[in-house]
């Protein structure tokens, strides 16, 4: 074995011995909440502390599903945070393109506007938000109030624009020059070479829409209509706290977003690294 080689097999062992406990650390915690969500409400208040699952995940669940429907308010999460993602990616890909391709009258201002809108707090337009919709447009406990609001992400349009300004000025003129119609190119030519960039979104974009709690509460009231975070939150009562029924539906809306953060991060990390490089 060359020096080389030798280094660099000591550097990657160095690092995952750095490494390991810091993944451990962090997975602590979700172990922890898997364990709890095993166990009844009076033994995760027990003195001794428990590392192994117990057999009482189905009575949680059950407890859970007969207290707030949470398998319907899952099906609600997943249909809003779907059409939310494909909607969000849509018009953030076109407003990206626009900023990053075309040349108008304020086009400066419009991109010092939109970095603006990121340094305000969440909390400075969520009243006005709800007022606007619920009261103006009387769209409270709708799909509608759910999904369109935040549809338009400033980060997601300040990133697709960059995308959009790394690929050559060569290629579009060659299709203008054989015809193709804008949204064509835009549609065609353009958006397949952002596919990294566009997963990378559209992993992010759901993630917020999955885990969105504040706007969901505000907007809908009705038990029907409620997301899962919405719903896991109901368990929390004035004289009764669900203890194992929260760590129950904590699980299920967890564990599959981990599962496919996992099976997608290729695409996740490959979409951020080409963002980041120009």
């Amino acid at each position: 074995m060359s020096s080389l080689s030798a280094a660099r097999l000591r550097r990657s062992i160095a690092l995952h011995l750095f490494l390991t406990p810091l993944a451990l650390i962090w997975l602590f915690p979700l172990w922890m909440m898997v364990v709890f969500s095993t166990m009844p409400d009076n033994g995760i208040f027990s003195p001794g502390i428990e590392l192994l699952p117990h057999g009482n995940f189905i009575d949680n669940f059950n407890n859970l599903q007969h207290d707030t429907d949470f398998v319907g308010a899952i099906g609600i999460s997943v249909s809003v945070a779907v059409t939310y993602t494909f909607l969000s990616v849509l018009l953030t890909s076109m407003a990206g393109w626009a900023l990053a391709r075309y040349q108008f009258f304020g086009k400066g201002a419009v991109v010092a506007i939109i970095l603006g809108t990121i340094t305000l707090p969440y909390a400075v337009v969520l009243i006005p938000q709800f007022i606007m919709v619920a009261r103006d447009f009387k769209l409270a406990n709708t799909w509608v109030a759910l999904i369109v609001p935040p549809l338009f992400n400033s980060l997601g349009v300040l990133f697709m624009r960059q995308s959009f300004s790394m690929m050559p000025d060569d290629l579009f003129d060659a299709a203008r020059v054989e015809g193709v119609k804008e949204w064509r190119i835009f549609l065609f030519v353009a958006l397949p070479l952002a596919r990294p960039m566009l997963a990378a979104l559209a992993i992010i974009l759901f993630l917020a829409s999955w885990n969105n709690y504040l706007w969901p509460l505000l907007i809908n009231s009705q038990p029907g209509s409620m997301t899962a975070p919405v719903a896991l939150g109901t368990l929390i009562g004035l004289t009764k706290v669900s203890w194992g029924g929260i760590m129950a539906g904590a699980v299920m809306l967890t564990v599959p977003m981990l599962i496919v953060f996992v099976l997608l991060q290729r695409h996740f990390i490959a979409g951020i690294a080409a963002g980041a490089i120009k």
